[in-house]
């Protein structure tokens, strides 16, 4: 079938008129990959048609994929210059330099949170006179819930392919060079340490919840909401992802719980019109072996966000520009795609997928499952299907 494929393209091809639809079939033909667990869609851009289309329509495990709507629901949800909070809170009474009371270090689901930030947390106290905090200090994670991994995981993926999720987590839980199973503890450890540093000292530490009556005696914000995407997508940052898709839940739904978050993306999905059927939102991040998605829904948030000047600079700057960037830096090098591609990458062992735009020309998506699935020939699949979209907008 391959070779007489190639053939027809051939012929057609001293011809000069091998349709795109002809040239993308082509390109998905690669041994490796089953049609039957696979699909592919492209989009022009322009006039918003389907230049090709196959099993557009399947429910398909979407690996890092599952990104995309994540994005797509926290800017709409959001907006484009919300910020992450961390704030040290008191419940007590000041007398000069003591603090006659409890301290409260309160995340607020900050993924980028560091023990820098927490020191200048930490100079804050000391700076506004206080020397001496004779009650304990606490760690308070209650923004979100306790779970560490998101619905769906494999055992494996905590700690190795994301650290313990917590509304209080520094550093990505590394503590003591290691990651810490108690991350909030771990946070407010460390901020007892980087007060003694400022002449700050405290009694022992702890965790519990701030009474809605203590006192903000300092705060840190982290950066906006659109760098925070940026390095998610473009390195495919799991934790990221979690920590967006539970502070969605906080912030627009029920609570701080991954299936709030998740709720709240698939709100999100059908104001836009984005069609649900066959789509399961179960993580951030796509680990989940109960994420599912179509090509169809990947892309419609593509083209929907194009249309939206907003939004459209924002993901265009946080996917990976081919051959240059994250998770692309040494895929589609020296080839039409190049610098012109940019997309979210997806692999997990049973799925692959690759979509994103080409230019202002197309909006495309890739998406190969398997049991497992073959990463080469998935990959080759994918990066001969942006290449073919390339040329073509290269050519115009």
């Amino acid at each position: 079938m391959l070779v007489a494929l190639a053939l027809v393209l051939s012929q057609h091809a001293l011809a000069g008129d091998v349709p795109l639809s002809t040239r993308l079939a082509s390109a998905l033909a690669v041994r490796g990959n089953s049609w039957a667990t696979s699909a592919a869609l492209a989009v022009d851009l322009q006039s918003d048609g389907v230049v090709f289309a196959r099993n557009a329509d399947l429910s398909l495990a979407p690996a890092s994929n599952e990104k995309l709507p994540v994005t797509f629901a926290a800017l709409k949800q959001l907006g484009l210059s919300y910020r992450f909070k961390t704030e040290v809170l008191g419940r007590g009474v000041r007398d000069g330099a003591v603090w006659h009371g409890d301290l409260f270090l309160k995340g607020f689901g900050d993924p980028t949170l560091t023990s820098a930030r927490l020191g200048r947390l930490a100079q804050s106290i000391a700076t506004a006179g206080i020397t001496r905090v004779d009650g304990r200090l606490y760690g308070d994670e209650t923004w979100f819930d306790a779970k560490r991994a998101a619905p769906g995981w494999k055992l494996g993926y905590l700690i190795y392919e994301c650290p313990p999720l917590s509304a209080l987590v520094v550093d990505r839980a590394i503590y003591d060079g290691r990651t810490a199973v108690k991350p909030a503890l771990a946070a407010v450890g460390t901020f007892r340490r980087l007060l003694r540093g400022y002449g700050v000292t405290t009694g022992p530490v702890g965790m519990g919840r701030a009474p809605a009556t203590a006192t903000v005696l300092a705060s840190s914000e982290s950066a906006t909401l659109r760098n925070v995407i940026a390095v998610m997508d473009r390195d495919s940052d799991n934790f990221r992802a979690e920590m967006l898709l539970k502070e969605l839940g906080a912030e627009a739904g029920t609570g701080g719980t991954s299936a709030a978050g998740a709720e709240v993306v698939r709100r999100a999905l059908a104001e836009s019109g984005v069609p649900l059927t066959g789509v399961v939102i179960a993580d951030g991040s796509g680990l989940s072996l109960l994420d599912r998605l179509t090509a169809t829904a990947i892309a419609r948030i593509l083209t929907t966000t194009w249309r939206d000047p907003a939004l459209k600079s924002a993901f265009w700057s946080a996917l990976p520009a081919a051959g240059e960037q994250g998770t692309l830096v040494h895929r589609l090098n020296k080839t039409a795609a190049a610098g012109v591609v940019r997309a979210k990458t997806g692999t997990t062992n049973e799925a692959s997928a690759l979509s994103g735009y080409v230019r202002d020309r197309f909006a495309f998506v890739v998406v190969q499952n398997g049991a497992p699935v073959s990463a080469t020939a998935a990959r080759k699949a994918q990066d001969r299907f942006a290449i073919a979209l390339a040329r073509v907008s290269a050519s115009e």
